[in-house]
């Protein structure tokens, strides 16, 4: 009994659908590209990577101090003092170490900043996409689709709006 329901329920929404899906206005974004492409976002990016330069150059720097230091003691370290092997094995294991921190407190805070941009340009882009979808009066703007056929994707025009803000 309730299949039946189930199925009359249905084919009364399929047999209505029709009818409704001509006055339904809908609207696709892609938001990989808005967050890719839009200027606010090619922004972002310069600032963030202006930001985080100098550390990343700190970062390459001790990065090739604990590789020179290695090839040294691969190099000579049979022909080192025990003191001498033992001094630098311990410098390199501190080197290795303040490397790897700075590392991960670099990715965690690169990673911190770029999440609060994307929100600031996806709030900014929601802004948009709101008012065009009033003023173009589309019932439905969706980012998340499996499929979306070209002659609904609107995602051009919301980065050229961006770019005029």
């Amino acid at each position: 009994m309730k299949i039946l329901k189930l199925f009359i329920s249905l084919a009364l929404i399929l047999a209505l659908f029709p009818a409704m899906a001509g006055d339904l206005k809908v609207g696709w974004i892609n938001i990989e590209r808005i967050f890719r492409e839009a200027g606010p976002a090619q922004k972002a990016t310069k600032k963030l990577e202006k930001e985080f330069a100098q550390r990343d150059g700190e970062i390459q720097k001790l990065g090739k101090q604990t590789r020179d230091l290695q090839a040294q003691l691969d190099k000579d370290g049979m022909t080192m003092s025990e003191a001498d092997r033992t001094r630098k094995e311990r410098d390199l294991a501190n080197l290795n170490r303040d490397f790897q921190r700075m590392q991960r407190e670099f990715r965690e805070d690169l990673n911190s900043r770029r999440n609060e941009e994307l929100a600031s340009i996806q709030e900014r882009a929601n802004k948009v996409i709101k008012e065009m979808a009033e003023a173009e009066k589309y019932d439905l703007i969706v980012s998340d689709a499996i499929y979306a056929s070209p002659k609904i994707d609107i995602t051009e025009r919301v980065l050229k709006a961006l770019a005029d803000k």
